[in-house]
């Protein structure tokens, strides 16, 4: 079942990136300046003038043609007339864009001046421009997560110093993608982020340890050969809320204001919930000369819903990050160890 959700999960969360990768572009699109909007609507009637004039003399050619091969007309006077014509469509085009120029320039005078709405058009087709409309930066951005460092498991009444873990080797690693919005629209002192995450937490035991499932009890025992590696992990997929608070950098431009938190302080709390959709343990020693690797896969009666705490305090893109598992690794009646981790988050905007 377990198996199951992990590559459900997995598919839908590589078709929820492709679709913020689509409607960022899409928005990219959309929100042109009046600048650039007044730019393309000139070329495209430029285009369309051209066209135009060339279409109208391409017929006229045709019928000078005609008149020719009926002998309406002599060969001299038909290249007179074509001549006539090619020059009067030439000018035609000349005066047709001076006068779209004109309407530009005097769109850019009334802008620069007076400024507050203005309507350009040829030929009845009319582009409205709100000069004075300023846009907030987008109320909601995304980015990649990634995370990782140390990790351990304590009970009640334990300490660090008799941890049945290793405080180097054990190490947790979390990679996820991320949404924050602004909660006001005219300030972003205020933000919250929410996200789909991928955690894979380490413990390594001590002492030449593995964990050993018997019934619906786990526990650490010692393995009766020497043991190069005993290393334990868990895979969580997770849902985390953080509420962000810190300053940022206020840009105000001619048509946009834009809210930057580029190496400014942050500080984020909040938590996480999810679903636990793996274990396994992976042991390497020596038998009889010979090196062998294991990667025992099982239950090992571990809880398969997963929240806690976490939050992150830092400056710029990379923060000190910490979580802490509110619900125990095993289920009743086995040792109440909740697992913790402590290391480096870098939002990758």
């Amino acid at each position: 079942m377990k198996t199951i959700i992990f590559y459900i999960t997995l598919s839908l969360f590589s078709v929820g990136l492709q679709e913020v990768s689509a409607q960022e572009v899409a928005t990219k699109e959309v929100e042109l300046t009046s600048e650039e909007r007044a730019k393309e609507f000139f070329e495209k009637e430029k285009d369309k003038i051209v066209a135009e004039e060339k279409e109208k003399l391409k017929y006229r050619i045709e019928i000078i043609n005609g008149q020719l091969e009926n002998g309406i007309i002599t060969q001299e006077e038909a290249e007179k007339k074509k001549k006539e014509l090619a020059e009067k469509h030439a000018k035609n085009i000349e005066n047709k864009i001076a006068i779209l120029e004109n309407e530009m320039e005097l769109r850019d005078r009334n802008a620069n001046s007076s400024g507050s709405y203005i309507a350009i058009g040829s030929k009845g087709k009319v582009l409205d421009i709100n000069i004075n409309t300023k846009k907030y930066d987008k109320r909601t951005t995304s980015d990649l997560v990634v995370a990782a460092g140390f990790n351990n498991a304590l009970e009640k009444g334990q300490s660090l110093n008799n941890s049945d873990f290793k405080l180097a080797g054990s190490r947790f690693f979390e990679i996820g993608w991320a949404w924050k919005t602004r909660v006001f629209e005219k300030t972003n002192w205020l933000r919250v982020r929410y996200g789909l995450s991928f955690q894979f937490n380490g413990l390594k035991p001590t002492n030449n340890r593995i964990f050993v499932e018997d019934g619906n009890e786990t526990y650490l025992q010692e393995f009766a050969l020497d043991l190069d590696k005993s290393k334990f992990r868990m895979d969580n997929l997770v849902v985390p809320v953080h509420f962000e608070i810190g300053p940022s950098k206020r840009t105000e431009t001619e048509s946009r204001l834009h809210f930057s938190t580029y190496k400014m302080l942050k500080i984020g709390f909040g938590g996480y919930a999810g679903f636990n959709i793996g274990e396994r343990q992976k042991l390497k020693y020596e038998d009889d000369g010979d090196k062998v690797k294991e990667k025992l896969k099982n239950n090992y009666n571990t809880n398969d819903l997963v929240y806690g705490l976490s939050a992150y305090l830092g400056w710029g893109g990379a923060t000190l990050y910490g979580k802490y598992d509110l619900n125990p690794i095993f289920q009743d009646p086995n040792r109440e160890l909740h697992n913790f981790s402590l290391g480096l988050r870098f939002d990758v905007d």
